[in-house]
């Protein structure tokens, strides 16, 4: 991390997740800090060394997952409050999507929201809700917008789609 550049907090959710939580049926969280990262970047081989690259920038990585009995469950308009709650100075929403998978049980909307610091990421956070569940995920480091499409699918950060980070002026 640049002198003076102040991490992200992994410790920071919105109010709106913990009211959301207390919903669920079920619920996860874990913290995995630079030292817990680096353990597990150490077990995953040779393989895919542009993770490894990604995983040694990274200071750490905070996860809740909530899940739900049944799709009327979770209140939508406390999901939006999440996304309301980046809003805030310094935070760039550069990614929504929606997905249809073939019925309201499977259907997801996706959001990314950064940190940056010059062209680097300081931090993100990945929200992915769908009707039976609500994963947010937030990553602290000093990361290329490249490195945080190489994280997706590990350490419990959500996959989400596209190959590329793109704008969203709406948000």
């Amino acid at each position: 991390m640049p002198a003076g550049v102040a991490p992200v907090p992994l410790e920071w959710t919105p109010p709106a997740l913990a009211q959301l939580g207390a919903q669920a049926l079920a619920k996860t969280s874990f913290t995995l800090d630079r030292s817990m990262l680096e353990a597990a970047s150490g077990l995953m081989g040779e393989s895919d060394p542009e993770t490894k690259a990604a995983i040694a920038k990274l200071d750490g990585v905070s996860v809740h997952v909530l899940r739900f009995a049944n799709a009327a469950q979770a209140d939508p308009g406390l999901e939006e409050a999440i996304r309301d709650g980046y809003h805030l100075p310094g935070w760039k929403h550069v990614v929504s999507a929606s997905e249809n998978g073939g019925g309201p049980v499977h259907d997801a909307k996706t959001d990314v929201w950064v940190v940056m610091d010059g062209v680097n990421l300081r931090g993100a956070v990945i929200l992915v809700a769908g009707p039976k569940g609500v994963t947010l995920a937030t990553v602290s480091g000093n990361l290329s917008p490249v490195d945080l499409l190489h994280l997706r699918g590990h350490f419990g950060i959500p996959r989400f789609d596209g190959g590329a980070l793109t704008g969203d002026k709406d948000r």
